[in-house]
């Protein structure tokens, strides 16, 4: 990742300096993790004196909560967007799914940090950002139960068929890495497949 990512990852940011901080909270957070991160990392890797941060964050979990809250904010938009575009049930867990699993693979290490770093968010903060999660699940687990009314899933439980979904696209931001064999929207497309077959949908 370079700092001329930052633009792309969040473009809302503003200012540049903010966008900086947040990128080298990110790359401190996947290498050492967020309690082993200090505010000194944070500002060298964005190239500033460790009184910056203070400027744009008034603290380190202030940082941690503004790219979790930012990363959960592009993958409800994105799974919304999915499902308000599919003409089914099967179509939209598809399409949510590739694209869930290609913007983790792609992203992987600011999703790492988004997916594996909540824990160390505060209470009132960790609650904003499970309210996002809730949003991504519900809108799953509608179309899950949709399926099942239609007769295209075969599940016992919605909710837990939705987690069981999306961790699979969670799980992605884990272990991938630029030295993966497969490109992030074919890894997508492969887990959309899994992901119907998982619900018992009839897969040509």
């Amino acid at each position: 990742m370079t700092m001329s990512l930052s633009a792309d990852l969040w473009p809302d940011v503003q200012p540049e300096a903010a966008r900086r901080l947040m990128l080298a909270g990110v790359e401190s957070f996947a290498r050492r993790g967020y309690h082993a991160t200090t505010t000194r990392d944070i500002a060298s890797g964005a190239g500033m004196s460790p009184a910056a941060l203070y400027v744009h964050f008034p603290s380190k979990a202030a940082l941690l909560f503004a790219i979790s809250r930012n990363g959960h904010q592009q993958a409800l938009a994105l799974v919304r967007e999915a499902a308000e575009e599919a003409d089914s049930p099967v179509e939209g867990v598809r399409l949510i799914v590739e694209r869930f699993v290609t913007w983790h693979a792609r992203r992987h290490t600011v999703a790492r940090v988004v997916q594996y770093e909540l824990q160390a968010l505060p209470e009132k903060e960790f609650e904003v950002v499970a309210d996002l999660r809730r949003g991504i699940e519900r809108i799953m687990r509608d179309l899950v139960v949709r399926g099942m009314e239609s007769g295209d899933f075969t599940v016992a439980d919605p909710g837990t068929a939705a987690r069981a979904v999306l961790s699979l696209g969670i799980d992605v931001a884990r272990w991938y890495s630029e030295r993966a064999r497969k490109a992030p929207a074919v890894l997508g497309e492969e887990y959309g497949e899994l992901a119907l077959r998982m619900l018992g949908a009839k897969v040509d």
